[in-house]
């Protein structure tokens, strides 16, 4: 096999993971009752709904904004008033519904794909990461960096989706 072709097949496959990480975390959510979209199981205080909001955002934020370069406001971003985004010390909540929520991760991974169909994994972003002076060297690190994003949540949401009605094993890949 060719390098060329090798690096596609790799390419593919890299994204084959990210879109089977999506799926799983669709796949935990789905059925959950609207009320326990809301509910925290954890000290900390995220719920369900915040969490797949995040994980929208996170879409936009790597693939939109670094990969693609570009700079529309997310509904809700921050007045430039305030302090900057301290990722450490967010909870994530939402009081959209579950369609809501729902909708707004699957548009963003949708977009994310379509970033992905124009621009190769091995280039460089066109945008700008921003936070902790640290930028991406090619769109192949943004890819393994929402694999590892993805499934860190996942595995966030499954707990959840265990203490909150038992279902267990929603997510499998």
């Amino acid at each position: 096999m060719s390098t060329d072709r090798a690096d596609r097949a790799e390419d593919e496959m890299l994204r084959d993971f990210l879109r089977g990480q999506r799926e799983a975390v669709l796949a935990i959510v789905e059925g959950l009752g609207e009320e326990a979209w809301q509910r925290s199981v954890v000290r900390t205080g995220w719920t369900p709904a915040g969490m797949l909001e995040h994980l929208g955002g996170a879409e936009w934020h790597w693939f939109q904004g670094v990969v693609a370069g570009r700079h529309p406001d997310l509904p809700g971003d921050r007045d430039p008033d305030q302090p900057p985004y301290d990722p450490m010390s967010v909870v994530f909540t939402s009081d959209a519904s579950s369609t809501e929520v729902t909708t707004f991760y699957r548009d963003q991974c949708a977009q994310s794909e379509a970033v992905l169909d124009t621009i190769p994994l091995a280039a460089p972003p066109l945008g700008r990461h921003g936070l902790g002076g640290f930028e991406p060297p090619n769109v192949r690190w943004v890819v393994l960096h929402m694999i590892e994003e993805t499934a860190r949540h996942a595995g966030h949401l499954d707990l959840a989706r265990e203490l909150l009605d038992g279902e267990v094993r929603l997510g499998r890949r």
